[in-house]
């Protein structure tokens, strides 16, 4: 699976899978909140989008600084693969 990420920029995926994160995590801190504080629902969903908005942009920032490690590989021409 990294074969094919390399050369390409990260930062997509990063931001994808901090969101996914964010929004569950979000969703249970929430919920847990709630439960336990009962405060209002502006201050839930206010946590809740923070949360979720927040661990995207870091999924962004570090998919950024990773794609700089992974340059592209170099194709086989088609010499190379004839011996």
């Amino acid at each position: 699976m990294m074969k094919k990420l390399r050369g390409r920029n990260l930062a997509h995926p990063g931001c994808l899978i901090g969101l996914t994160v964010g929004l569950i995590l979000g969703i249970i801190i929430a919920g847990l909140m709630a439960w336990m504080l009962n405060p209002s629902l502006n201050i839930l969903m206010l946590v809740w989008l923070v949360i979720a908005f927040g661990l995207a942009a870091a999924g962004w920032i570090i998919g950024d600084r990773l794609s700089s490690r992974f340059p592209a590989l170099e194709e086989e021409t088609d010499e190379q693969s004839r011996e």
